[in-house]
């Protein structure tokens, strides 16, 4: 059909700048709430040695659900701070506590309410509905904008994800209460608050009581994908294994996901009728708990020293002491690491996420002109887009200029000669990656900015494809990361392979998966090798499996980047 397109995505886009300016005020006192709710759970989780909070979980797990699980939640707790994941731990038990308060918070009261209006019940269903079959990444773009990068747009996000099962089951536990009880309290005079508190929730308690521990289930299960925005605990540990391809890691992460899982299901199901109620009152347990929590967190309150940052004042404090950083698993974060203890920034905290989350969060500082350092690199289409400048590096913590490699797999120059030849003598300038970069930056699809491109430098092309061997159909696999840098380029060549008779296929990975998959044979050749620094690592691992046909692209740069209107200029200003 030749109908113009309708622009959804432009007005859906328009909506969230509005909505990120008019609200601003309001997202700022949300973060600030949830920031500082988790500052103290984290803090009475963290309160003494680990083993103090192993003994209350253990406790509280054998109280409401037997023995025999109360020494399955001792074990495993123990084995968890053995491999060393247990601060790793208490974050995600913060995060999904704290998300599982939420949804109890509002969930409950709105499920009460659809019981009760039918016009309510009509209108909230179809929002539900949309919320639990829309891809849970969606919601982490929109809350990158309105809440920054972090755990609060994590929080969010695994929030709305979670919430429609408390709605739902608290509607329905209210609406299966008995019509002949309704009628025995009408007819006893009772008001409408008397009946919903003494009649409809309380018999409807076990339904909910389903519906919090669903919502509590999916909270965690949020935890890996809340990672991508900067959010931390052992989903982070989990992102950052994929991108790692550390098989050990990942799997040790995600037991550790799986125990808390496991313990925080057994107490939420048992929580109204614990196995040993008949021996200790529930009041007097919840109620002990309820005065450990609140000590704790009124002792650690009055007793905690602040770390003396210096000047409030400073660059340092003004930033938080935070450099935006991209997926855990690229070179760059290293060498960021690196550079910390190198300039003795012993303050200073790296940000995991993703290059999506990390330009997302510049352009909101820059919108307000709030100090912010993030991982750079060029090219990169935000040098064009913004006024950026590197900050000098005279410890050479990120070293001198690299290269973007193009690599086979071995046998792709016997399996379809043309296309590795093309691959071979692909080449070309920064400049020329920066002008596909800004077109899909600007809105356009990478393929037709691909297309354009070509269309514009058929002279550079032709050099490409010169001798080389047309295709007839022949499959070719392309990996590359998520990177702008990296779509810009293999879409480009995908397309020139496309043009030559090849049938391409794109496949977007992590750092470690593109390595493995060329090493492998599983796919047939990337573009995106940056060497001999930030992708070296995996280059060393796999080098002996694959096909280095050299650099597509000299004269890369890595390092700290900040906008021009700040007044430092070196890596060694932010210790001021």
């Amino acid at each position: 059909m030749n109908m113009p397109k309708i622009p959804l995505g432009a007005w859906v886009d328009s909506l969230v700048d509005w909505i990120t300016i008019v609200f601003a005020g309001l997202f700022t006192l949300i973060t600030n709430v949830i920031e500082g709710l988790l500052d103290i759970l984290v803090d009475v989780m963290s309160a003494g040695p680990s083993i103090i909070l192993i003994i209350v979980l253990t406790l509280l797990v054998t109280y409401t659900s037997k023995w025999t699980l109360g020494l399955f939640t001792l074990i495993s707790l123990l084995l968890i701070d053995n491999l060393g994941y247990w601060e790793s731990s208490i974050q995600t038990l913060a995060i999904v506590i704290l998300s599982g308060f939420l949804t109890i918070l509002i969930g409950i009261p709105i499920g009460i309410w659809c019981a009760q209006n039918k016009t309510v019940r009509n209108i909230v269903t179809p929002i539900l509905d949309f919320m639990q079959t829309m891809p849970a990444f969606v919601y982490l773009i929109p809350s990158i904008l309105f809440f920054g990068i972090g755990v609060v747009p994590g929080i969010i996000a695994s929030f709305i994800f979670a919430i429609a099962p408390t709605i739902r089951m608290t509607n329905l536990g209210i609406q299966e209460v008995p019509n002949d009880l309704i009628e025995a309290s009408d007819a006893f005079g009772s008001t409408t608050s008397q009946k919903l508190f003494k009649v409809q929730i309380p018999l409807a308690t076990p339904t909910i009581m389903a519906g919090v521990n669903q919502s509590i289930m999916l909270a965690l299960s949020m935890v890996v994908t809340a990672s991508l925005v900067g959010a931390p605990g052992l989903g982070a540990d989990v992102y950052r294994a994929v991108s790692q391809i550390n098989v050990g890691q990942g799997f040790e992460a995600g037991l550790s996901i799986v125990i808390i899982a496991i313990i925080l299901d057994r107490i939420t199901q048992n929580l109204r009728k614990p196995a040993y109620e008949h021996i200790v009152s529930r009041k007097i347990i919840f109620t002990i708990l309820a005065l450990l929590v609140v000590g704790t967190a009124l002792f650690g309150t009055f007793t905690k020293e602040k770390a003396e940052n210096g000047d409030e004042n400073s660059f340092a404090a003004k930033a938080n002491f935070e450099i935006i950083g991209i997926e855990p698993g690229a070179g760059i974060m290293k060498l960021t690491k690196s550079a910390i203890d190198d300039y003795k920034l012993d303050d200073w905290n790296v940000v995991e996420g993703s290059s999506a989350a990390m330009v997302a969060e510049l352009k909101k500082a820059i919108d307000k002109k709030e100090p912010i350092v993030v991982t750079g690199w060029s090219p990169h289409w935000m040098f064009s887009t913004y006024d950026l400048k590197y900050l000098e590096d005279p410890n050479g913590s990120f070293g001198k200029a690299e290269n973007i490699n193009s690599i086979a797999r071995k046998g792709l120059e016997q399996d379809a000669p043309g296309a590795y030849k093309i691959l071979d003598q692909f080449y070309w300038e920064t400049k020329d990656m920066e002008d596909v970069m800004v077109k899909v930056a600007d809105g356009m699809s990478p393929s037709e900015a691909a297309e354009e491109w070509i269309k514009k430098n058929q002279d550079k092309v032709s050099k490409w494809t010169q001798g080389a061997q047309s295709g007839n159909g022949e499959k070719i696999k392309l990996v590359y990361v998520a990177w702008d840098t990296e779509i810009a380029s293999t879409n480009v060549i995908s397309k020139v392979l496309e043009q030559n008779g090849y049938d391409v296929t794109l496949s977007q990975v992590e750092v470690g998966p593109m390595f493995a998959g060329v090493a492998n044979g599983s796919a047939d050749a990337m573009v995106a090798a940056w060497l001999p620094g930030t992708h070296l690592e995996y280059y060393n691992k796999y080098k002996d499996d694959m096909v280095d046909l050299g650099p597509n692209l000299k004269g890369t740069k890595l390092g700290l980047v900040v906008p021009d209107y700040v007044d430092i200029d070196s890596i060694e200003d932010l210790k001021q």
